[in-house]
């Protein structure tokens, strides 16, 4: 560990059982959602949850993860749903704090360090 990872804040705050914890709430959250809204097929594909048939107000892009949980309408490459599960180990390591900070990291995909992190390319970016 180095940088914040190595102070008592990092430590209690990233990849933490509190981060666990915002995590565990997310991917709940995710399926609420997922099942109100889902009119297609729901299958686990790469660890996550994916949910199709999801109407495009109900998402964000081409698709949304939240926690373990992937909402869509119809975006399920083997590529994207790679991506996806970046932004699945993202939000275990950031639990709650991962949409301020994504959000922080700004809506360019080009320019967001999670999206580049997740692979621009896998993710239709580029």
């Amino acid at each position: 560990m180095t940088g914040f990872d190595a102070t008592p804040l990092g430590r209690l705050l990233l990849d933490s059982p509190l981060s666990r914890l915002g995590y565990l709430y997310a991917t709940a959250v995710g399926l609420v959602w997922g099942f109100v809204w889902s009119t297609g097929r729901i299958e686990r594909r790469g660890g996550l949850v994916v949910f199709r048939g999801m109407p495009k107000r109900t998402f964000g892009r081409g698709g949304s993860c939240v926690g373990g949980v992937y909402l869509t309408d119809h975006n399920v490459t083997d590529d994207v749903l790679e991506h996806e599960a970046v932004h699945k180990r993202q939000w275990q390591r950031y639990g709650m704090l991962f949409p301020l900070l994504y959000f922080v990291a700004g809506r360019d995909p080009l320019r967001n360090r999670f999206e580049i992190e997740a692979g621009l390319e896998k993710g239709g970016y580029r």
